[in-house]
């Protein structure tokens, strides 16, 4: 979809950290901001279209696996039988039973129903954790890239900023030499993982709004010598790094037994962590720990609802932020798909277990808990994507939503207090339109896409 105008005005927009009036917002040819002038002349704003609303970046959505929104609301019952657990090991069973169903049609039609609704939710860039590579026998395809590309013709068709993360996954756990039965389809090796990167990569060459790094699923998953391999690989093309690292006390455990060292110790000890590096999830942690990630520049990437949903437990976010670490927030198994509600969760499992209230706002320094958060999850946008995905500043990417001042969460509040309303007054507030690389990608309530669901499930 083409941008209605070059020139925008906000009557209200976020801008290094604090509400400005009246900002011209001009896009250049490459979709990246050439102006942002707060308190603009009624001359400078009049070839400039209104928005009609107050205007905030996009976030990034720095981790996210599509196919298991088609699970969302279906786990949500005790297991049976006598002694049955029910927790993060017990629900990986469940979403493995729908990893191995899903085609390649499926999953184009269940990642367009997500990116759609994380475009209405204020994501305009999402980084895909991507590791269904192969079909549900687990021979490979004939094109490797074929799942690969699902989720590219998803993100294309809803206007979505994508970063494909091909994820090498190699064996079931730290002791074991292969993978189990039911994970056959995410068989991977650094070369197969590094053919997917360069053939999408062709395959998207100049669209601004995609690009690729590469993921490894976790310490237990992978070979050392394989994830260094594919690690000096991402560093030798500048490519962002995630893994999924510490979310589980198990596998925290687990480490310790077959290395003697902890998840995240471990990384730190034996990999060049770098500021492209982004782990996901770090909920059990160290004051060593986190002092080391935030001294090789590395990035975290929290996903307060799906750890609240899955029982992972509290990311330490007033650790981090005492040492003004960089992090970005994620939606993960997509329980909920808005960034509003994301940092709401944030926040509030914070309030909980240690009985304060505005922790953000203690630790990370603003007046607004809603403000702190918001910078740091735009901050750790570069991160996560390896792109100019830093606000309403100059040189970055257009990526903006524009709130409804009419949704009841915001209606009537004072100008400086509509983010605080936006994050911490559920149900939440509304986007009219939101923009990617200064095209519009959402409006109103139009989701833009048919349901998918039946896809996969046939209700």
């Amino acid at each position: 979809m083409k941008s209605e105008a070059l020139q925008f005005v906000a009557p209200q927009a976020w801008v290094q950290g604090a509400w400005a009036y009246d900002v011209l917002l001009e896009v250049a040819a490459d979709g990246t901001w050439r102006t942002v002038r707060p308190d603009a002349t009624e001359q400078q704003q009049a070839a400039a279209t209104r928005l009609q609303g107050p205007v905030l970046p996009g976030v990034v959505n720095a981790h996210s696996h599509a196919f298991q929104r088609a699970i969302a609301g279906l786990t949500e019952r005790r297991s049976s039988g006598a002694g049955a657990a029910d927790d993060f090991w017990s629900w990986r069973d469940r979403m493995y039973s729908a990893a191995n169903r899903v085609t390649p049609e499926q999953l184009e039609a269940i990642a367009s129903q997500l990116y759609a609704e994380l475009l209405a939710g204020g994501y305009t860039q999402v980084c895909e954790f991507h590791y269904l590579h192969n079909a549900q026998d687990g021979a490979a395809y004939a094109n490797p890239t074929e799942m690969s590309l699902a989720l590219v013709r998803a993100a294309q068709r809803t206007g979505m900023g994508l970063t494909l993360l091909p994820t090498l996954y190699m064996r079931s756990g730290f002791a074991a030499t292969g993978l189990r039965e039911d994970q056959r389809r995410f068989t991977s090796t650094p070369d197969s993982i590094a053919r997917v990167v360069e053939a999408v990569r062709a395959h998207t060459q100049g669209d601004a709004r995609i690009n690729v790094g590469v993921a490894i699923h976790s310490l237990r998953a992978v070979s050392p010598p394989a994830l260094i391999e594919l690690a000096a690989y991402a560093k030798s093309g500048n490519l962002p790094v995630h893994i999924h690292i510490a979310e589980q006390t198990q596998e925290v455990d687990d480490c310790l037994a077959h290395t003697r060292q902890r998840p995240i110790e471990w990384l730190l000890n034996h990999v060049d962590v770098d500021a492209r590096w982004n782990l996901v999830h770090a909920t059990h942690t160290t004051a060593a720990e986190l002092a080391g990630v935030q001294s090789r520049g590395a990035s975290i990437v929290i996903c307060p609802a799906t750890e609240a949903n899955l029982g992972d437990g509290v990311f330490d976010l007033p650790g981090y932020a005492a040492r003004q670490g960089i992090w970005s927030i994620g939606s993960d198994s997509h329980v909920t798909r808005r960034w509003s509600e994301e940092l709401r969760l944030l926040e509030y499992s914070q309030r909980l277990t240690q009985r304060k209230r505005n922790v953000a706002a203690q630790t990370m320094g603003p007046l607004s808990s809603a403000a702190a958060m918001l910078e740091a999850a735009i901050g750790g946008g570069h991160n996560a994507t390896g792109l100019a995905l830093g606000g309403l500043k100059v040189g970055q990417r257009a990526d903006f939503c524009v709130l409804d001042m009419q949704s009841p969460a915001v209606l009537g509040m004072p100008a400086d207090h509509v983010l605080d309303a936006l994050v911490f007054s559920s149900p939440d507030a509304r986007f009219s339109a939101v923009y990617v690389a200064g095209q519009l990608a959402h409006l109103g309530n139009d989701a833009g896409f048919a349901p998918a669901m039946h896809a996969l499930w046939g209700g």
